[in-house]
């Protein structure tokens, strides 16, 4: 399964938060798009509306177990999908900004 590290991660890259309600409130990267795994297959709609047609979409969770299932998902729906690596606690040991809702700084949980 693809994988790309945070590092790799430019600005405008297109990332797709699958963590739970919970976690995504007490921070995430802005810009993402929050649709939690237990939620996703019903809510599919929303990311193909979301994301850019012809490019890619980056996965992340915590870790980066749930954002891999969805990344394999992705794949064999034919989608260009790949699984941040590290997830959220490497995304913010990287220093990359977490924010709440309000764009505050946030923390992962």
């Amino acid at each position: 399964m693809p994988t790309v590290r945070v590092a790799d991660l430019k600005d405008g890259d297109f990332l797709l938060d699958v963590r739970e309600d919970d976690e995504w409130k007490a921070g995430h990267a802005a810009g993402a798009l929050h649709i939690p795994i237990s939620e996703f297959v019903a809510r599919y709609g929303e990311l193909t509306e979301a994301a850019p047609q012809d490019g890619r979409i980056h996965v992340i969770c915590r870790s980066g177990g749930r954002s891999a299932q969805v990344a394999v998902y992705l794949a064999q729906q034919g989608v260009d999908a790949v699984n941040v690596d590290g997830g959220m606690q490497v995304w913010e040991a990287a220093g990359r900004a977490v924010v709440t809702d309000d764009g505050t700084p946030g923390h992962v949980l």
